[in-house]
């Protein structure tokens, strides 16, 4: 049979088999997001020798049924702790996790399901064969997301495997904030900080996935578009637009300093089409309540490779969530402005990390469409 090369940032339809081909370790992490992957890769370089070795492994590579049993037979089975996060549950991976549970615990390999959001999963906790605090505690890290939480998931590794010092619980991060580059915290008095008098606000929104993972580059390359152009960036990460939450703290940072113009990151829709009259006029989302045009910026999940050489332009899953979906709420369509690529070979993970890096000239697009919209 044809085996693929695994590539992250890569969209796989499962049609096909891929081998990851790495060799067992003490830990294995699996899942979808590339965010997460990307931050273990930093906090076991950070750890250093303090670390468990680790296999870090794309969910999307194993969702042909011969790429789980060849990761089975290769990696899984002779490891140590297997952490898997499932965005979506069992559904989303059926054979794998049926698979993985019998296999992993005839091997006596330790073996964590973890919901791959904030919902409990009793299904995912019920075949999991770690103790209810440990899984607690792991799942806590993986909500809470940032380089600490990261760190303190691998010593949690290292203290269920070697008994040596647990670490702290897991550091809370609000969902929904301020950011600014280079700042471990920030507030509204430290994004002002660097405001100009006068000088018009352009407010950027994006996920709160992107702090977690340190996937920011297309954030901070928005940032520095818009200072050169005269603007005062107020940048605001939230869990999603749908969360009572951050869409509470959205509105309340736009009361308390109103934006000019709000660029959006985020993907999907809040409202949704009326399938009676169409005549109706669409609800007011919270980007709407400041009255200013809302653009729409695309952060896609396709590599640049792929956009570039392509014939289509963005995927239909980009377009989907980027395009489509967005403009149910009215926003008006830009530019996608980074794009998946690999950047650097981890050896010690046997895992290439994907992240998003911004296109600066696309970039420069859409800063420059700030006037967006009726005057």
């Amino acid at each position: 049979m044809h085996l693929l090369a695994a590539r992250p940032g890569d969209i796989t339809d499962g049609t096909e088999p891929i081998d990851p081909d790495q060799s067992p370790a003490d830990v294995v992490f699996i899942s979808a997001a590339d965010t997460e992957i990307s931050a273990l890769s930093q906090a076991r370089t950070a750890l250093g020798k303090q670390a468990p070795s680790l296999r870090l492994a794309q969910l999307g590579w194993l969702k042909h049924p011969y790429s789980v049993d060849l990761y089975l037979d290769k990696t899984a089975t002779k490891s140590r702790l297997v952490v898997a996060r499932l965005l979506g549950g069992r559904a989303y991976w059926t054979y794998g996790l049926d698979e993985f549970a019998t296999r992993l615990k005839q091997a006596g390999v330790l073996f964590a399901a973890l919901p791959g959001d904030d919902k409990p999963d009793e299904t995912l906790r019920a075949v999991s064969t770690i103790g209810d605090e440990n899984w607690a505690a792991l799942w806590s890290y993986m909500v809470e997301g940032g380089p600490e939480n990261s760190a303190n998931l691998l010593r949690l590794a290292r203290h269920i495997l070697e008994a040596e010092e647990r670490p702290q619980s897991a550091n809370p991060l609000l969902r929904a904030g301020h950011y600014w580059p280079g700042a471990s915290q920030a507030d509204q008095s430290t994004v002002s900080a660097s405001w100009s008098a006068g000088a018009p606000t352009a407010a950027v929104v994006f996920y709160r996935a992107l702090v977690q993972g340190g996937g920011l580059d297309p954030i901070d390359r928005m940032i520095e578009a818009l200072q050169q152009r005269g603007l005062n960036p107020n940048p605001v990460f939230v869990a999603s637009l749908k969360d009572p939450v951050s869409a509470a703290t959205l509105a309340s940072i736009f009361e308390a300093a109103p934006p000019d113009v709000i660029i959006n990151a985020t993907s999907f829709a809040v409202s949704s089409p009326d399938p009676g009259d169409w005549r109706q006029e669409r609800p007011a989302t919270v980007l709407d309540q400041p009255g200013v045009p809302v653009l729409q910026a695309v952060l896609a999940a396709q590599s640049l490779d792929a956009w570039s050489q392509g014939m289509t332009g963005l995927t239909a899953r980009d377009i989907a969530m980027n395009v489509a979906l967005p403009e149910v709420d009215g926003r008006l369509l830009t530019r996608a402005i980074s794009f998946k690529d690999e950047d650097y070979r981890d050896e010690a993970c046997q895992c290439t990390i994907a992240t998003h890096r911004a296109l600066r000239d696309r970039v420069d697009i859409v800063a420059d469409m700030r006037h967006a919209g009726p005057a």
